[in-house]
């Protein structure tokens, strides 16, 4: 166990004095982390839990979200799929406690590239996006049936 000054407290195992394999890292503010660390800093599988209700299950390297994980969001809405540099990249699935869901890719945590969005109403756009929003070449298919194949530009119908 290492007590630091400011109240941060680490439970867990050390090579070199410095922490390495499996342990509890927990700061004054309620957030925790418990999995693996190599040279002293979150590598491997790991929990981040935050006072404020959002959890990150998944892999690290270099102390920052890498990998596969699920972040779970106070709001109810959870993202399930790649991390890269602590943000959403690559393939996931966003789901929204209000039904909506993205599958595809992200970058830098928006929906880029291709994607399926499912709104609440039961529409649904197959197609391309970019910065979170629909942007290229998709297909708007409308709870009726009814269909809207063409371009969308800013999240918007070109005519």
């Amino acid at each position: 166990t290492y007590t630091f000054a400011d109240g941060r407290q680490y439970v867990g195992e050390f090579k070199s004095d410095i922490r390495d394999g499996q342990g509890t890292y927990t700061w004054p503010d309620g957030r925790q982390y418990v999995g693996e660390f190599k040279d002293g800093d979150r590598n491997g599988q790991g929990t981040y839990t935050y006072p404020t209700g959002y959890q990150y299950v998944g892999e690290y390297k270099d102390g920052d979200r890498n990998g596969q994980g699920t972040a779970t969001y106070p709001n109810g809405e959870q993202y399930v799929g790649e991390f890269r540099d602590g943000l959403r990249n690559g393939q996931g699935t966003m789901t929204f406690p209000d039904g909506r869901q993205h599958v595809g890719e992200f970058k830098n945590g928006a929906p880029n590239g291709q994607g399926t969005y499912t709104y609440a109403d039961g529409r649904q756009y197959v197609g391309e996006w970019e910065d979170g929003e629909e942007n290229g070449q998709g297909t708007m298919t409308f709870p009726d049936g009814s269909q809207y194949v063409g371009e969308y530009k800013d999240g918007q119908f070109v005519d």
